[in-house]
């Protein structure tokens, strides 16, 4: 009998209250970002919640790079700001380590401090989330839309976690209603003005390139710190 977990929802305001396995979603741009930056060949990321945690972590460990944002804003001090773009056009990142403070995503991740498991996702990694939660037979998986919040925002992050849940079920979801929620998206509104070049139109694209890894991103404590890494678990056949 096929394995059924039960499948919570939850935002940044009630993810501090969720065990069992937590994926923390964040489309626009904080986990799509991350991904790419481990298809550049980066090593490990730390995910923070406040900019200051990012650069004094930055000069404790070698090699490190600063990166995020706050408000989608690049981050005074900071290597990069969170753009899938920006890691496609950055130096030999191979080896390298990402401290990440973003104004969503990463704080999903702290905040879900009850996760027995917890990992970060977006459309890019989706197939492979659910492949890896299939693998763990978590009994109780929760989907954090951190982009959700009382201004209309976030439905982008609810479509990839519908969808990723679609695939649980044992689906073969048509993606195309589901990303265009992305690209129609009130957050992606803002990658659509040239006023904002924080926020260049390519990454809508590169953010909606649906299973273009083919690696989960699970996140563990480490000495006190979270630590997300890549993790292959199947030949590369979703790209």
């Amino acid at each position: 009998m096929p394995h059924s977990p039960k499948i919570h929802y939850a935002t940044l305001e009630n993810c501090h209250e969720a065990g069992g396995a937590v994926v923390v979603i964040d489309v626009l741009r904080a986990f799509s970002t991350a991904a790419y930056a481990f298809g550049q060949g980066v090593e490990r990321i730390f995910p923070v919640g406040e900019p200051h945690e990012a650069l004094a972590l930055r000069e404790k460990i070698p090699n490190s790079l600063a990166v995020g944002e706050i408000n989608g804003i690049p981050f005074p001090g900071f290597d990069m700001g969170n753009s899938p773009k920006q890691m496609l056009e950055a130096d030999d990142l191979r080896g390298r380590t990402l401290v990440q403070r973003t104004s969503a995503g990463t704080q999903g991740l702290i905040r879900s401090l009850k996760a027995q498991t917890l990992l970060s996702a977006s459309f890019v990694v989706a197939r492979a989330t659910a492949d890896y939660l299939r693998i763990i037979s978590a009994d109780e998986i929760t989907f954090v839309s951190t982009g959700i919040n009382n201004n209309g925002r976030g439905d982008e992050d609810l479509a990839c976690a519908e969808y990723i849940h679609q695939l649980l079920l044992g689906a073969q979801p048509d993606p195309s209603p589901y990303l265009l929620r992305v690209r129609t998206s009130r957050e992606a509104a803002l990658f659509l003005d040239s006023t904002l070049p924080q926020f260049p139109p390519e990454d809508v694209e590169h953010c909606t390139r649906l299973d273009h890894f083919n690696f989960a991103m699970p996140v563990r404590r480490e000495n006190g710190y979270l630590v997300m890494r890549a993790l292959h678990s199947k030949p590369d056949i979703y790209s």
